[in-house]
Order: C-alpha cells, then sequence, then structure tokens
C-alpha cells in the first residue's frame, strides 16, 4: 500500500472486501486463502475497484471442508485442528474417525479480521518471536485460543467500532463469529462520521528492513505450508509397470554412446548378433514407424531373427503359433504378444549363452 491510508471507517475499501467475499459466500464458495496478497486494485485510480483473485484453494462449501489448506498469519482454528487431526490420523495416532472433522466458509470470516487488524495497525494479529519453517507452537496455541492484544501505542486512535469489528471476527467458535452480513451491517462501515486519523500501517510499511523481513517470513512459510505434507514411497523396480521402463527392459536402453545398458534378467551380450536381430523384432512389434509398411517390416525383421535362431525351439513354437510360414505371417499378429514371447527367447538364449 502506497502513501497515507485514510482511517478505514471510511466507506470504500473495507466495504469492497466484505463485498467481493459476500458475493462468493452467496454462491456458497468458501474462498479458504484469504490475505491482502489476494486483493487487487483494477487499476492506479483513487477509486479503482478491489477485486479478489486467486482461488485455488476455493471450493463449494458443502459441510465437507476438510484439506487443511491455509496461509500461516490468516489461518482460522478450524482449519489448523483439521490440519491436527488429519497429520494424526495419518500417522496412526488416533484411528481414522469415521465421521471426519470438518469445517465451512467462516473460516474466510476469521481471515478477514486478520486482514483488518493488519490494515488497521500494519502487523498481525497471531505471530511468534521465533522464527520457524512451520507454525511455532506459540503462534499456534495463540490462534487456537484466539488471543490477541490491541497494544496502546498503535490502537490508541483507532475507533471502538473498528475493534469491535475485529473482535467478532476472530472469535474461535464459528457460529459466535459476525458472518458476511452481518460484517457489511456492522456501524463501522455505515457510519456517516468520516475520521481523518493516518493510520500507522503505512508508516510502518515505509521501513524497508522491517517489509523484507515480514516478506522473508512469510515467503518461507507459504512455501512450505500451502502444499500438504505427501509420503513418498517408490515401488521396487522389478514390480513397476511403467510403459517406458517396460520396452527399455524389453529392448535394453542404448544411449548415445551406442553402449547398451541390459536388465540384469536379461544379460544379453552386445555382441551376440543373434539376439540384436530378435531385439529388432521386439523394436519393430512396439516402437514401429509412423508411415512405412508395419507388417513387411516385420516380416523382414522376424526373417532375419529366424536365419540366426533356427535352433531355438521356443521361437520355432512360437512362429508356428503365430502362423509363420517362412516368409511372412499369413495372419494377423498380437504384436505385444509376440514382442513378450522373443524377450523370452532372448531371456532363454542368453542363459543358454552364459552356460557355455
Amino acid at each position: 500500500v502506497g502513501g497515507e491510508i485514510s482511517h478505514s471507517t471510511d466507506p470504500f475499501f473495507q466495504p469492497q472486501i466484505a463485498l467481493a467475499l459476500q458475493h462468493c459466500h452467496l454462491l456458497n464458495i468458501a474462498h479458504r486463502d484469504l490475505k491482502p496478497e489476494n486483493l487487487l486494485f483494477k487499476d492506479n485510480s483513487l477509486d479503482a475497484p478491489v477485486k479478489l483473485c486467486d482461488f485455488g484453494f476455493a471450493k463449494i462449501d458443502q459441510g465437507d471442508l476438510m484439506t487443511p489448506q491455509f496461509t500461516p498469519y490468516y489461518v482460522a482454528p478450524q482449519v489448523l485442528e483439521a490440519q491436527r487431526r488429519h497429520q494424526k490420523e495419518k500417522s496412526g495416532i488416533i484411528p481414522t474417525s469415521p465421521t471426519p472433522y470438518t469445517y465451512n466458509k467462516s473460516c474466510d470470516l476469521w481471515s478477514l479480521g486478520v486482514i483488518i487488524y493488519v490494515m488497521l495497525c500494519g502487523y498481525p494479529p497471531f505471530y511468534s518471536k521465533h522464527h520457524s519453517r512451520t507454525i511455532p507452537k506459540d503462534m499456534r496455541r495463540k490462534i487456537m485460543t484466539g488471543s490477541f492484544e490491541f497494544p496502546e501505542e498503535e490502537w490508541s486512535q483507532i475507533s471502538e467500532m473498528a475493534k469491535d469489528v475485529v473482535r467478532k471476527l476472530l472469535k474461535v467458535k464459528p457460529e459466535e463469529r459476525l458472518t458476511i452480513e452481518g460484517v457489511l451491517d456492522h456501524p463501522w462501515l455505515n457510519s456517516t462520521e468520516a475520521l481523518d486519523n493516518v493510520l500507522p500501517s503505512a508508516q510502518l510499511m515505509m521501513d524497508k528492513a522491517v517489509v523484507a523481513g515480514i516478506q522473508q517470513a512469510h515467503a518461507e512459510q507459504l512455501a512450505n505450508m500451502r502444499i500438504q505434507d505427501l509420503k513418498v514411497s517408490l515401488k521396487p523396480l522389478h514390480s513397476v509397470n511403467n510403459p517406458i521402463l517396460r520396452k527399455r527392459k524389453l529392448l535394453g536402453t542404448k544411449p548415445k554412446d551406442g553402449v547398451y545398458i541390459h536388465d540384469h534378467e536379461n544379460g544379453a551380450e552386445d555382441s551376440n548378433v543373434a539376439l540384436e536381430k530378435l531385439r529388432d523384432v521386439i523394436a519393430q512389434c512396439i516402437l514401429s514407424q509412423a508411415g512405412e509398411n508395419e507388417d513387411e517390416k516385420l516380416n523382414e525383421v522376424m526373417q532375419e531373427a529366424w536365419k540366426y535362431n533356427r535352433e531355438c525351439k521356443l521361437l520355432r513354437d512360437t512362429l508356428q503359433s503365430f502362423s509363420w510360414n517362412g516368409r511372412g505371417f499369413t495372419d494377423k499378429v498380437d504384436r505385444l504378444k509376440l514382442a513378450e514371447i522373443v524377450k523370452q527367447v532372448i531371456e532363454e538364449q542368453t542363459m543358454s549363452h552364459e552356460s557355455q
């Protein structure tokens, strides 16, 4: 915010924020990430309308809001409680409840209370003196108990009506919290008295060191807390059914330097021409090039493979079952099935070579 900000009994900025939120709530949409960064002026004019943005966490409130998504300074107690239970259930500390803990769109009203508090004095009502990459325990405790103050130094010039709105929005119990209609009907936003008090928040914002510190702490917390904890587990390679790995396992991977890397189950020898011809069959089965005559090309590579592997009984039986006449297939070929069997032929041949 640039320049001096007049006292927010001014009937402009606060009502616009509330009206934007009211529009969402009338549509039964919970924004779930309400904060100053998501409130934008349409342009630089003095009477520019305020736009509410970033609906990445927004969701229709059907009484089933459970996901602990939030930005630390503005998070409501109910969302923190959802996070606590989610983590305990995930770690097995407590059993998964048949009736999950839920919260509702009143979490936005708590965030609105925090925003108003920040606008009036320049700092958030809930913070910690201890830097942490997660919400510190003392900050979490203050949020869960709704413990905040109006320090005389910064709040002496703030009206009681403004403080009353903040108090009624920062109620721990959602049912005691102001609704968005209650905010819009509050005398603070409907007063005909225009006060000329200058808020201290603008002066605080002019201190670049203070702003830089706040931005750094906020950015770190934002990066860590907007993303849910995900427990990553990798499958053993032999049990992975990934198309790319499956092709590499069938073919062997040939990097640019020309050196083959084969799966340990194959153990194919690069110098063995017979095995290379079999790999060509597999390649044609699963990696045929667009525009080429696929059937003719398959017949061609199969002839080459058969020429070098005539002694293999498994290959001979396979070709008979696929109606091979020595020059080509007379019936339609199930290419994936053929590739799998040729892979078995490669394994069999490899084992035979190793035993010799």
